[in-house]
């Protein structure tokens, strides 16, 4: 979850795409991992990942759309090392096989829409920051794949925990 100022400048942007064009709310975020739905390994990699990771900085490197509904809009993020470390901790404490493959961005909006429009979009919007600092985790249990409104409306959050200084 990214911290203040950014937080407040990416809800915001959610809240207005959102009402723009009739599509869900969500929290800005992040996905490190995508796993089988185990809420005891899911909090004990939640804890272990806590302990161990620090605040991480991203760089955004482009604002860009595609025609999948959870990357209809989104903030594209360069590689980072501490995010790939993360993500190896959570896999590794849940246990869990899955191959999820790490590509840090931050959707901004999930709706069908012409590609014309998710490129207007796009070349509309501007980050204003240079790094983007994320300073929180939460687990959350989601359909998988999610691929409408109501899938990203049965979100629940299941436990929140902050990333070290």
């Amino acid at each position: 979850m990214p911290a203040e100022p950014a937080r407040k400048f990416f809800q915001g942007l959610i809240e207005e795409l959102a009402w723009q064009y009739d599509a869900p709310l969500f929290e800005p975020h992040v996905t490190v991992h995508v796993g089988e739905d185990h809420a005891d390994a899911a909090e004990k990699a939640l804890s272990r990942a806590s302990r161990e990771c620090q605040r991480i900085d991203l760089k955004p490197l482009c604002i860009d759309h595609s025609d999948e509904f959870i990357k209809t809009l989104f903030v594209q993020f360069g590689p980072d090392k501490k995010l790939q470390r993360l993500n190896a901790i959570i896999r590794v404490a849940a246990q869990d096989p899955a191959r999820y493959h790490l590509n840090p961005h931050l959707s901004l909006l999930y709706k069908n829409i012409p590609a014309a429009a998710r490129r207007a979009l796009a070349d509309s919007i501007k980050v204003p920051f240079s790094e983007v600092t994320f300073d929180a985790l939460k687990t959350v249990r989601c359909i998988s794949p999610t691929q409408s409104r109501a899938d990203v409306e049965a979100w629940q959050v299941m436990a929140t925990r902050e990333l070290s200084r």
